[in-house]
């Protein structure tokens, strides 16, 4: 006699998501095949595409622990977030000697025909990532193509990061205004040009600089501010 988990999930309380009715037919199924059920899981409110559902940790933990012998779902879309899931999932149920039923999808991993489904849905979800990759390849080398430059846009530039270190903000109060990394900061004061001459900088209209002629930051400045914030961590930590 097979051990087996029988698994449930409803999205919503509403009436018509009740999950005794997914496990009464499971129950019946079990039943038919004289299994014998170990554990009942029901994961309450929780789409499909949630992975972080406790019912569903605690049955993988089952398999790993080969407390059970198989696994028994109304549907496949009640246990699995999608395709590759689906197919990612059921080779480790295989290789922990795990059968799997998806009672009216009519999937019985416990039959040829329904492994070989298995493995024809294996076979799609490969050709689907081989699509994707594809197009994105394709994508970048048509955009580097016409010349665009690819990664993530910087919102903040250069400039504005030296014209409000300019006004008088620290590289902290710079990183609240702006959103950006510190280390982008550091590296915009640093690239600073020794001579500021060879500093161009056009004003925003919203910044209010009364000094039109740029100031390189000074190493000591630099490294003063670096020095706080380090002494400020280390309060934090203390804290």
């Amino acid at each position: 006699m097979k051990n087996v988990v029988i698994y449930a999930r409803v999205s919503t309380s509403h009436h018509d998501q009740n999950p005794e009715v997914q496990l009464s037919t499971l129950r019946r199924f079990c039943r038919s095949r004289e299994w014998k059920i170990e554990y009942e899981i029901v994961d309450h409110g929780y789409t499909g595409g949630n992975d972080k559902r406790p019912g569903l940790k605690r049955l993988m933990e089952l398999a790993r622990c080969r407390e059970i012998d198989a696994i028994v779902v109304l549907k496949m879309d009640r246990l699995f977030r999608s395709l590759k899931h689906l197919v990612t999932a059921l080779d480790d149920f295989s290789a922990l000697g795990i059968e799997f039923v998806a009672v009216t999808d009519n999937i019985d991993y416990t039959t040829p025909s329904g492994r070989l489904f298995v493995q024809v849905l294996g076979s799609l979800a490969e050709f689907e990532k081989s699509l994707v990759r594809e197009r994105t390849l394709l994508g970048l080398q048509h955009a580097k193509a016409k010349g665009k430059k690819l990664g993530r846009p910087r919102t903040v530039n250069d400039d504005i990061i030296l014209l409000l270190y300019q006004e008088g903000l620290s590289q902290r109060e710079i990183q609240k205004r702006t959103g950006v990394s510190k280390g982008t900061i550091w590296r915009a004061l640093k690239a600073c040009p020794k001579n500021p001459s060879e500093t161009s900088v056009e004003k925003p209209n919203d910044f209010n600089v009364e000094n039109s002629e740029f100031e390189c930051p000074t190493n000591e400045r630099l490294l003063g501010e670096l020095k706080s914030d380090e002494k400020d961590n280390m309060s934090g930590d203390e804290d």
